[in-house]
């Protein structure tokens, strides 16, 4: 078995190669003067099972997953499984406006033609795998943010709208402790307003989970609320930190004591490895893997 390492995700790559006792594909990913991608897989994959990993995100990125999955597949190999990190334009789920096009249905067409299988980690909403043309699996990093947050005696979740309930419940589960939501509505791209969840949070340790953090304005302002409730410590976590412009700021100065993100997107708060769960569904759905 070979993986394949995009240049969005050569972390993950290499802790799956150990993960999975798996050769690491030798590639050659650059970038000409004018912007286009050049790819060229110097390993041998024939008749080999070929895992690539790849981010869709920032757009540059699916002109690279397409020539990398197009380069591997010329190579007949037995198997193509792409794996996604973080698949960009999951947000685009469906038509919120007339004359839109459904993003992240787009991008899994175009992706699945070339796979026999796809694993998302984390996606936006569980039924963007019905998008792919073939095969496509999620997993989630919420067992590994647990393992994390083992150690911080969380006494309640919080999801920071209806959309992360699930999300926060199964972390709740892992942890042992309750759960909640607060009711958001966004006003604009950059502006929501929260409302209190049911549950008391007073001189309790508050984690807010959500899938992404992008500009931080939710979560400061989930932030703001508990600390309003008189949380004794908050912590903040997610799957996909993006952290756009000064969301780091304004999360840290809403009074969360610790941002935790996995290296779905590396960064400074890349504090989860992701590896394991994605490893563990390969080997589910790959025969060849079972017993390692």
């Amino acid at each position: 078995m070979y993986v394949v390492p995009g240049s969005a995700s050569r972390g993950i790559a290499d802790h799956l190669v150990r993960e999975l006792s798996a050769s690491e594909a030798d590639v050659e990913i650059r970038r000409f003067i004018d912007g286009e991608c050049y790819v060229r897989i110097k390993s041998d994959l024939r008749g080999e099972d070929v895992v690539i990993v790849q981010n869709t995100y920032p757009d540059e990125n699916i002109i690279e997953a397409l020539l990398l999955l197009s380069a591997t597949k010329d190579m007949e190999p037995n198997s193509v499984t792409l794996v996604v990190p973080y698949f960009g334009y999951a947000r685009q789920d469906r038509k919120f406006q007339d004359g839109e096009a459904v993003s992240a249905k787009v991008m899994a067409e175009i992706l699945g033609n070339y796979a026999d299988l796809v694993v998302l980690v984390d996606p936006h909403k569980e039924y963007i795998t019905d998008f792919f043309g073939t095969k496509a699996i999620s997993c989630s990093a919420i067992p590994e943010i647990a393992r994390y947050m083992e150690r911080m005696n969380i006494d309640v979740v919080i999801a920071p709208d209806k959309g992360a309930v699930d999300r926060a419940r199964r972390l709740s589960e892992l942890l042992g402790c309750e759960s909640d939501h607060l009711e958001k509505t966004r006003l604009d791209d950059e502006v929501v307003e929260i409302k209190p969840g049911s549950i008391d949070v007073k001189d309790k340790v508050v984690a807010i989970i959500d899938d992404i953090i992008s500009t931080g304005g939710t979560m400061a302002r989930a932030v703001e609320e508990m600390v309003r409730q008189g949380a004794k410590e908050i912590h903040v976590a997610c799957t996909h930190g993006l952290f756009i412009g000064e969301a780091i700021e304004k999360i840290l100065g809403s009074g969360a004591r610790e941002i935790i993100s996995t290296d779905t997107i590396e960064n400074a708060y890349s504090k989860v490895r992701v590896a394991p769960q994605i490893a563990s569904v390969l080997r589910e759905s790959i025969p060849k893997l079972k017993y390692l």
